[in-house]
């Protein structure tokens, strides 16, 4: 049973960090927790589901491609374009090359 909680934890999380860019310190505060059947924001890391990254000085959590087709095939709903940076990305790119 922990370990099903754990799992939609982790999508909670994954769907957070989606949804609006986050602080390594705000995720932290609202994921990270000494209880050991509940290791989200470990597991999390441990399974290279979100990243942290340095941008304007602070450090920024962000969802990685896996976290990304993780949250996709469990809870598609919860995935706009707009949260997607990889997708936006290869918009952009399309829409470059089109304009060729």
């Amino acid at each position: 049973m922990a370990a099903t909680v754990t799992e939609n934890l982790i999508l909670d999380l994954l769907e957070s960090v989606a949804n609006r860019e986050k602080t390594y310190e705000e995720v932290l505060d609202a994921w990270r927790t000494s209880c050991p059947k509940l290791p989200v924001w470990e597991d999390a890391n441990d399974r290279q589901l979100v990243a942290t990254k340095k941008a304007n000085g602070r450090r920024i959590v962000t969802i990685t491609r896996p976290g990304l087709a993780l949250l996709k095939q469990r809870r598609p709903s919860s995935i706009s374009v707009v949260a997607n940076p990889a997708r936006k990305s290869e918009r952009n790119e399309e829409r470059s090359n089109a304009a060729i």
